[in-house]
């Protein structure tokens, strides 16, 4: 990652399947879920652009909870997996899937909001014991359509090319989340996230795919030599 005149460029490394590459600029790295710094109501604006109209891969910014398992040393603080609450915009390349309803298109250019409840940590560790599972399609299939109804989420397409200047605006609010790119509503919604949530800005070579009849897959992609996002005139308020 480097800087730019207002913003920063995010760049993966030209390389083959099997790394996991990430530029990423956040702003709860070294903090507890509970401390995360975001909540309504918030506005955040900022310009961006990519070298690619598909990057392998994912990025994109926005506000989440981060809900992966984490293990940090020093002062930064480990987090044990939670359900996803977020609010962002996201590109994902066409081996991602990452909706969970059979109507709501899982990759591309999106709007994406995902809500869901404040269940304890320790809680969800009993769901690994199932995991060996997800290789019967139809077991999958019934344990993506129960997800469906604890992760509530809504996703809509964006119109846009990646490879220009676009403009995005994300307001939360503790009742409604408005998304606007280039200062027109691509979607409004009284489906909320659970805060606190913290900012995110990424760039990486990862893919997940839970797909309607069922198959699960994940890993990472080759990354091609002019692999660049780049955000400015961030504003956060």
């Amino acid at each position: 990652m480097e800087n730019i005149k207002g913003g920063w460029r995010f760049f993966l490394d030209k390389g083959k399947s099997g790394i996991y590459r990430l530029a990423q600029v956040d702003d709860y790295n070294q903090l507890g879920r509970r401390d995360f710094p975001h909540r309504p109501p918030i506005r955040l604006e900022l310009d961006a652009r990519a070298s690619q109209i598909s990057s392998p891969g994912t990025w994109g910014f926005g506000l989440w909870n981060d809900p992966a398992p984490s293990m940090y040393f020093g002062i930064a603080r480990a987090r044990l997996p939670v359900l996803p609450n977020a609010a962002w915009f996201f590109f994902a390349s066409p081996e991602n899937h990452l909706s969970l309803r059979n109507n709501l298109r899982g990759n591309g250019a999106m709007a994406a909001i995902y809500r869901s409840p404040s269940l304890p940590a320790l809680l969800l560790s009993p769901a690994l014991l199932i995991a060996p599972f997800l290789a019967l399609p139809f077991i999958s299939r019934w344990l993506r359509t129960m997800a469906a109804k604890v992760i509530r989420h809504e996703i809509v397409s964006l119109g846009l090319k990646p490879k220009e200047w676009n403009h995005f605006t994300l307001q939360w609010k503790s009742d409604e989340i408005l998304f606007k790119v280039n200062n027109q509503r691509v979607l409004r919604s009284h489906l909320v996230p659970r805060s606190p949530l913290g900012l995110v800005l990424w760039l990486d070579n990862q893919y997940a795919a839970w797909r309607p009849d069922g198959h699960l897959s994940f890993g990472t992609l080759p990354t091609p030599a002019d692999c660049w996002v780049e955000i400015k005139d961030l504003h956060l308020s």
